[in-house]
């Protein structure tokens, strides 16, 4: 049952074709009596034309005609006129058809009947005659003008529903601008300090282990505040900023080797993707974004634990005696460590818990799918794999 009226909804659709045709089968068995005849004949054929006074209102209106002349019934030729004022509105076409209407109703049946010298009665009928024919061309123009106005009406909501959604996206892509500058000045006095540090101690210490932590230490310094203000440039970009820049080129699976370097971590890295294996430039930057988090994650929790990272090219998957691939080639990153190092002391590194969220939503934007969990031995395994053409 539909909550409107409690009528189904096929019931609705019927009761404004239904309702018009008994209305005017009526006026024509009250006018014309129920003997069959010449006049009840087209009365009636009249009547059952307005079941099409939707897909041909001029047609149905001119079929009508004939039932207001020689049958004299009202109801069958206003409900067509109105209807082809609503569907089918043109001063020509009313016109014309307005005109029709009036002279079936002002001329009699037959025409010989007609009395020229009776003018106050042929006065009164073509006024009557006007009035009857404007009335309903009044009404369809009325509702075809309150359609259009709530269609127009309904246009420009959506118009402001979308306005309203690009404000609150400028007003977010200014704040974001703004809390891009505040972070661009916390973190980067911060890092600064950290490089100048490390440079110091590089330059005053005579140990060379000391001295090559101290220069590790300050090459991720710096690399870190190089893809800071990249990233504030883009941010600022988002936010209408002046001073907007093209991204810095992203890193890939090149960078890798550099990457488990410079992460002091006892890790062994097997690269297992041909040249040109890799995928797009958005792939082989998950892969790489999940390595780094990864032993971002070990550092974290598994002090002096043993890791190795695997990457490699996986093959397209066909079934058995199949000739088309079910599955796309794509990149398989894997890091696994085992259980930390009782002897190793844990870093006091903060840590918020949507590391591994970010990752999954990412490989979940490209198509692929990331697993994670605990190993038997205590360790911990990362696991992702990307289709190779994703993004």
């Amino acid at each position: 049952m539909s909550a409107r009226g409690g009528l189904p909804g096929g019931i609705r659709r019927a009761v404004p074709l239904v309702v018009p045709l008994l209305l005017s089968m009526v006026d024509a068995f009250l006018v014309n009596g129920l003997d069959m005849g010449l006049e009840l004949g087209v009365s009636l054929v009249a009547a059952a034309a307005l079941l099409l006074r939707r897909r041909l209102p001029l047609a149905v209106f001119l079929i009508t005609l004939p039932g207001l002349y020689i049958g004299y019934i009202w109801f069958a030729p206003m409900i067509a006129l109105y209807t082809l004022a609503a569907l089918r509105p043109g001063r020509v076409r009313l016109g014309v058809c307005a005109a029709l209407l009036i002279a079936a109703h002002f001329f009699p049946y037959p025409v010989s009947d007609l009395d020229p010298g009776a003018y106050r009665e042929n006065i009164q009928v073509l006024i009557d005659a006007t009035v009857t024919s404007a009335a309903p061309i009044a009404l369809g123009l009325l509702v075809r003008t309150r359609r259009e106005l709530a269609a127009r009406v309904d246009d420009l909501t959506r118009s402001l529903r979308r306005e309203d959604r690009l404000i609150a996206d400028r007003v977010l892509a200014t704040e974001r601008a703004r809390l891009a500058r505040e972070m661009h000045d916390v973190v980067a006095h911060q890092v600064s300090l950290i490089s100048l540090q490390a440079g110091a101690v590089q330059v005053s210490t005579g140990e060379e282990a000391a001295r090559e932590s101290a220069r590790t230490i300050r090459e991720l310094s710096v690399r870190t505040l190089e893809e800071l203000r990249h990233m504030v440039g883009i941010l600022r970009a988002a936010g209408g900023g002046t001073g907007a820049r093209e991204p810095a080129p992203q890193p890939d699976l090149a960078e890798l080797p550099r990457l488990i370097e410079m992460s002091a971590l006892d890790v062994v890295y097997e690269h297992e993707v041909p040249d040109g294996a890799g995928g797009a430039k958005a792939v082989e930057r998950a892969a790489f974004r999940t390595v780094q988090e990864a032993l971002t994650n070990v550092r974290k929790h598994a002090p002096g634990a043993r890791v190795r990272v695997r990457v490699a090219a996986v093959g397209a998957e066909r079934e058995p005696g199949g000739e088309e691939p079910v599955a796309a080639p794509g990149l398989r990153v894997e890091v696994r460590n085992g259980p930390p190092d009782a002897a190793t002391p844990a870093p006091a590194l903060p840590g918020g818990g949507h590391g591994l969220v970010g990752l999954r939503e990412r490989a979940q934007i490209l198509g692929g799918l990331l697993e994670a969990g605990h190993t038997a031995d205590g360790g911990f395994l990362v696991r992702a794999e990307f289709p190779r053409d994703a993004g």
